[in-house]
This record gives C-alpha cells, structure tokens and sequence, in this order.
C-alpha cells in the first residue's frame, strides 16, 4: 500500500509532466501565524517555555522541534517543495548563506492581523502576548527587501508568490478567551477584514501579483474549544460534532473576507488574488477523514491520552509534562487539539495547488 507521502511525490511528478502551462515561482513569500510559521521564535533555538519548541514537535519529518507547530511540515513547505525552492527560512533566521532570494518567512506563533493597540482599547491587552501583527510582518518584509531582490524587486516580486494569512484566529481567540460575548467579538470583524485586504494592498503596491488570502479555519471543530466550551445540548453542535456558535463566526469572517477580496479583484485587474478555502476543506477533513486518507477527525494526536472526548486537557498540552503523542499521527486531522499534522497540512497543500479549495486554484 502506496503511503500518504508516496502518492503526493508521484502527484508531484505527474504535474511536473504535464506541460508547461501551469504556473511556476521564483521565490514564496509568506506572512501569518502558528499555522504557517516556520520557526521565528526559535531562531536562537527554542525556548524552554515555549511548548511548541519542544519534543514530540517535529518528530514526522525533521527529527526535532523546529518552530513549527505540527509533528512536521506545514502547507507553506510543501508549496516550496512542490516549486523546487527551499523551505521558507525564518525572516528572523540569522543564518549566514539564507537565500532570502527564493523565499522567506514572517509568520510567527500569535499573530493577529490587528495591532496590540487596538486590543488595549477593548480591555485586552493581556490576552496578546506577541507583537507580530500583520502590520510588523509587512515592515519585516520591507526591511529584507533589499536582500531579496537588490534594486530589481519589482520584477523579482512579480515572480513570487506571496501567501498572506490566515489572520484572524488569534483576533477571535483573544476575546473569546478574554471572556467577551460572541455579540461583542462579531463587530471586530470588519476592522479584521479591512486589516487584512489593506496588508494584500500593500504588497501589491510592492510588487506583490500572485497573492493567496487564506481565510479562517473552523474553530468550532478544534478541541480546544470543544473541551473549553463543551455544552450539554446536543442542539449546539452540527452533524460533525462541532460547535455551530464559534463555526458561525469563522464562516462570517471567510464570507466578508472573499467579498473583500472581490473588491479588490475590481480594483487590480491585473493581479492575481486566490482565496485559500481553509475552513471548506478542514470541515469535510472532520466529516469524512478517511476521503482524505486519515482516520481521526477530532482525536488529538499529541495531547493528553485517553482524557476527555478529544485526548485534550488544556493544562496537559502537547509538549507539557503529562501529555503523549500517538505513533501514527499520519492518520490523524489533529495535531495538538488547534493545530494540524503533517499529513493534513500536506493534503491542504494539494488542495491549494490544483482545487477545489483554492479560488482560483495555484496551478493554472
């Protein structure tokens, strides 16, 4: 039987022989948060207190914690990998040799799209513990400019291609963590939206023609949420078992995220902006993991075995002292009880490049 890693080299091949009429990139330019970030925070190696630079984090692929929240790659590496560029190195990284040239990485673990500022102004400035909003990851991206492409970074840039997100998991869990009502947190989302779709204009005013704006994914299927805000009424939970209040929000972000980025298809005729459909394909993920090749849609791999429903306890998370992996997290969803594993990320990437989960879909 034919792995999960096996099929996806020879879906590599096959599209590599298929022509040349698909797109291909120079470079892959990312900005974003725990779901894509590659390693920011453990340039100068992990810190002890942070749980995702610890053991069993990177186990599947690199041998080792990385930075990056899953037992291996996420869907920016095998993007990189499918285009024959390196994985996309830390925009933190100070390592002598980094060929900033072909790729680099702003994500970094907590990012919000909006600035702390405007969380203070809503009583939340505790529940934001890292600043590297959208706006900091676009100044970091400037500032290595002129190592990525010298005085020639408009050409350089037209070549590249850019994903932009996902924001606004970190916005939404803020508050909901925070204790503010759902009622409350619903009016940040159109300050988030035009974060979002001003960042996309800035890049493109840099250069930026190949953008992908991942909307979010559906927080009411991660486990987090499910052991924090479990309910006793079967009627707030949909036929997949998750919760409908907190997916309700996600679907209300996704929908005015695609509208804003319709307008500014009108706007840029020229550039080529794809919406990344995090939330359709994580969704069918949870309803039917076995047509994605998995067997786990809302069991955590890396947490606390055989506790609760989901294997989560908030104070025995994955890299704690109390938690486990299990030995075969190619056949799970979930990671970490809000972060994926390899094998979702990879199939994600997949769906990224050829659809149905990418609007237009990468390739063309």
């Amino acid at each position: 039987m034919l792995t999960k890693a096996v099929v996806f080299i020879l879906f590599l091949l096959s599209v590599s022989r298929c022509g040349t009429s698909w797109q291909s990139y120079d470079a892959i330019y990312n900005l974003g948060d725990s779901i894509s970030d590659t390693g920011n925070l453990c340039t100068g190696g992990c810190p002890s207190w942070l749980t995702m630079g610890q053991p069993p984090y990177g186990s599947s692929y690199f041998g080792r914690p990385t930075g990056r929240c899953s037992d291996g790659r996420v869907v920016v590496d095998f993007l990189a990998q499918f285009f024959g560029l390196p994985l996309l190195p830390p925009s933190k990284s100070k390592t002598n040799g980094t060929d900033l040239g072909k790729g680099a990485n702003m994500a970094i673990i907590g990012a919000t799209a909006m600035n702390l500022d405007f969380f203070l102004s809503h009583g939340l400035g505790s529940s934001i513990w890292n600043n590297g909003p959208l706006d900091t990851q676009i100044q970091w991206f400037q500032q290595l400019m002129p190592s990525i492409c010298g005085g020639d970074c408009r050409s350089h840039l037209s070549k590249s291609l850019f994903i932009l997100g996902e924001f606004g998991g970190n916005d939404y869990n803020a508050p909901i963590f925070g204790g503010k009502s759902l009622d409350e947190v619903y009016t940040y989302v159109p300050h988030i939206i035009n974060k979002i779709t001003s960042g996309v204009e800035t890049l493109i005013g840099l250069g930026a023609v190949d953008v992908v704006v991942p909307g979010v994914l559906p927080i009411g299927c991660f486990p987090l949420y499910l052991t924090l805000y479990g309910s006793s009424n079967q009627s707030d939970y949909d036929g997949d078992g998750c919760l409908q209040r907190f997916n309700d929000l996600s679907r209300y972000h996704n929908r005015l995220l695609r509208q804003g980025i319709c307008r500014l298809r009108s706007k840029y005729a020229s550039v080529r902006l794809m919406y990344g459909d995090f939330y359709t394909q994580v969704a069918e993920m949870v309803r039917s993991p076995r047509s994605f090749g998995l067997e786990y849609g809302l069991n955590v791999c890396c947490g606390a075995s055989g506790q609760g429903s989901y294997n989560y306890n908030n104070k025995a998370r994955c890299g704690m002292s109390g938690s486990s992996a299990c030995k075969d997290p190619e056949n799970y969803l979930n990671w970490d009880g809000i972060h994926l594993t390899e094998a979702a990320y990879r199939s994600i990437a997949y769906g990224w490049l050829t659809g149905p989960y990418c609007v237009p879909a990468i390739l063309h």
